[in-house]
């Protein structure tokens, strides 16, 4: 046992003593109404020749009183009004109750805060988000209504992120007004037959009503914070839209889709490409790309499926043509007739914003009630000596290759990086894949992380970690990359060097500068809960702003930002990121959702880890592919999922399943119990839960079993 814990240990029993003591010696009996009254001239007496001592001696045992949250504290609040007076009265107990309330705060939250947050941290994040942004108006607005328990209270906000101090002067603020009602009626003890007696239903119906200011006071706060941000704009009094989409990747696409579908009045504007860059130059042309290196990969490991020679030939140039014919297929899904046939005004042409409510479009002005930025991204050039010098490749402009490169370097080992590797590798290029932290797909677990690197290594990719580039010089049609590591100092030869190190949200262009529209500390648009900017009205959805740069998420995003942009103020929807999944198209492929076991250690939450090895499992097997895990993270002792990470060639396909099973709260036994076809990737799932059960099993009741059917043998 660590000291820390040997001191809960010491607190809370020392919390259990009092009380017990409290109740066990019937100091109850000395805080009633009727002892109050018999002993009132006493101890007036004795506060006159002694009052500092009795105020002393009074705050002290109100202090302990609150502390323990014991009964009594409403008699000892009319005896401050009895022996001090209103004034002196009310300043002894607003202060001792406070003190005391604070205690049993500071008790609660050492006792319980910290494990109470990582058993519940995720379900309890919108929560603490609230509560650090808001949390002085809800405690003002608990501490005004009597008809809280205070010591509820206190218990309760002792599991929040609130600060201390915020605590203390917020519930001195709150408790003021009871107090002074209460001490008040202390005053004339001679009149009040009960404690019920000083506070009416009318009384507390008033305070009910106190308890809203708080909030009162908040609204009345925004709509003056709105006045001062849209200040200086006129709005106008009629406009052409309902919604005005800024943006046609995939989060404008479902955002203007939503408007048209509630029959609002839509204009979506793009000046570049319908689908954006998902459809364009990300998602679809990548996995058509991978889909082809696979079909090579299979023909030259075609022994591994009893295959003696399988030939393999083909055209670069016909490999990309099939790449685009993919896109081209794809492309009317997203396209400007599409939109037009749903009722979408689709603007081809450049957007800036001009005022809150108005954007201008070549040489004319549209206006909406409401606007949404689903502005995308675009790659992320680093500040490297030389780099401008040479002719590098981006994920954007990768397309346009008409012959397979000889010997391409990969700089950035994230998702990109590695599938692009593994794509160009199994085509036949050299590739070189360098990437500045210890290991590839840092975010991931080192067991995924660690597999992957092991396949790509095997498929002939030169994988170089911890090289940070330093440098790049341009040597005849090509270049070399000068990088620094622990070991010293490398040179990488290339004839193409493609830059994936990521994507930066694309803000620029759009007049949200001259606008005011806030950015974050990393450059993406800034924006609450609700998808809404600085400027209430203007909201933003993709990867214009989201941590997650992904095209689902970008979806899910869209779906709040259209529905809030459609009927605030009368209601809004905040955007829910507690199940998102995640898929690197690799070999074997990573697909999670919720925490993996390395946020789980960084953010110190308790979890039990469950892996199933797919070394045994039947259709891998079959498939020649029973590499990988799955990895589940759960609750200790529970079944609740809090996160999970497959390792497998169809990962991607294995986690749907994985991902309904968390955003509905179905735990590992429910899981279990489903029947899975056979012989299926998915299988994996079913058995991961059953590995989970083994450790879990009631080893008592299966004694008891054991002994049962021993008996049932007759033995």
């Amino acid at each position: 046992m660590t000291s820390r814990q040997l001191l809960r240990v010491v607190i809370a029993a020392l919390f259990v003593i009092a009380i017990a003591a409290f109740f066990l010696l019937d100091l109850q009996d000395y805080f009633r109404l009727e002892v109050l009254r018999e002993q009132r001239d006493a101890l007036l007496a004795f506060t006159e020749a002694n009052l500092a001592l009795m105020i002393a001696a009074y705050m002290g045992v109100y202090i302990l009183m609150a502390a323990l949250s014991v009964p009594g504290a409403a008699v000892m609040t009319l005896a401050g009004g009895a022996l001090f007076g209103v004034v002196t009265g009310t300043i002894a107990v607003s202060f001792a109750s406070t003190i005391g309330a604070t205690l049993v705060f500071l008790a609660a939250r050492f006792l319980f805060h910290d494990a109470v947050q990582q058993r519940f941290g995720t379900r309890l994040a919108v929560i603490n988000r609230g509560v650090e942004k808001d949390g002085a108006f809800y405690l003002l607005a608990l501490r005004l209504v009597p008809v809280f328990p205070f010591w509820v209270i206190n218990l309760v906000m002792a599991l929040t992120p609130i600060r201390t101090w915020t605590y203390f002067w917020v519930s001195q603020v709150g408790m003021l007004p009871a107090t002074i009602v209460y001490v008040n009626a202390g005053t004339q003890l001679a009149r009040v037959d009960s404690v019920g007696d000083v506070l009416s239903p009318q009384l507390i119906g008033a305070f009910a009503l106190l308890g809203l200011l708080p909030l009162i006071l908040r609204w009345i706060l925004r709509i003056l914070e709105r006045r001062r941000v849209y200040r200086g704009y006129r709005k106008p009094k009629r406009f052409d839209y309902n919604l005005v989409v800024i943006g046609a990747g995939a989060a404008g696409l479902v955002s203007s889709y939503i408007g048209a579908t509630v029959r609002a009045r839509v204009a979506l504007i793009e000046k570049n490409r319908m689908g954006g860059d998902c459809l364009n130059t990300g998602c679809v042309p990548s996995k058509a790309l991978l889909q082809t290196a696979r079909v090579m990969a299979d023909a030259r490991d075609s022994r591994r499926y009893g295959i003696r020679r399988m030939e393999a030939e083909f055209d670069f140039g016909e490999v990309m043509d099939n790449v685009r014919r993919a896109v081209t297929r794809i492309e009317p899904h997203d396209s400007v007739e599409r939109y037009e046939s749903m009722g979408v005004d689709v603007i081809q042409d450049e957007a800036r914003l001009i005022s809150p409510w108005e954007v201008e479009v070549g040489d004319r002005r549209i206006s909406a009630r409401a606007i949404v930025l689903a502005t995308g991204a675009e790659p992320f050039i680093p500040a490297i000596d030389g780099l401008d010098q040479v002719d590098y490749l981006t994920s954007d402009t990768l397309w346009h290759l008409e012959a397979l490169p000889e010997r391409l370097l990969i700089m950035g080992g994230g998702p990109i990086g590695c599938e692009l590797a593994l794509a160009f590798a199994r085509l036949g290029s050299q590739v070189t894949l360098i990437e500045q932290a210890e290991r590839l797909l840092p975010r991931e677990d080192r067991e995924a992380s660690g597999l992957v690197e092991e396949h790509l290594i095997a498929e002939g990719v030169n994988v170089a970690t911890g090289n940070r580039a330093s440098r790049a010089e341009r040597n005849g049609t090509g270049g070399r990359l000068v990088c620094a590591s622990e070991s010293g100092e490398h040179v990488f030869d290339f004839d193409h060097l493609l830059v994936a190190v990521g994507r930066k949200p694309r803000t620029s262009g759009f007049g949200l500068e001259a606008l005011g529209v806030e950015l974050t500390g990393r450059g993406s648009i800034d924006t609450d809960e609700f998808q809404r900017t600085s400027f209430p009205n203007i909201y933003v959805c993709g990867d214009a702003t989201s941590p997650y740069q992904f095209t689902h998420v970008a979806a899910h995003q869209a779906w709040s930002a259209a529905v809030n942009a459609l009927i605030s103020p009368w209601w809004s929807f905040r955007t829910d990121y507690r199940v998102i999944p995640m898929v690197t198209f690799t070999d074997p492929e990573v697909a999670r959702v919720g925490i993996n076991e390395q946020e789980a250690q960084a953010a110190q939450i308790d979890y039990e880890l469950t892996v199933y090895g797919l070394e045994e499992l039947d259709r891998a097997i079959a498939d020649g592919a029973n590499y990988g895990q799955v990895r589940i993270l759960t609750e200790p002792g529970r079944d609740r999922i809090l996160g999970a990470t497959v390792i497998a060639r169809h990962a991607g396909e294995m986690l749907p399943e994985l991902v309904l099973a968390m955003k509905h709260g179905l735990g590992l036994n429910k899981l279990l119990g489903t029947i899975h076809a056979y012989p299926t990737w998915n299988e994996a799932n079913k058995f991961a839960a059953g590995e989970w059960k083994k450790a879990n099993k009631p080893e008592k009741i299966l004694g008891w079993a054991e002994r049962y059917f021993r008996r049932a043998r007759g033995r």
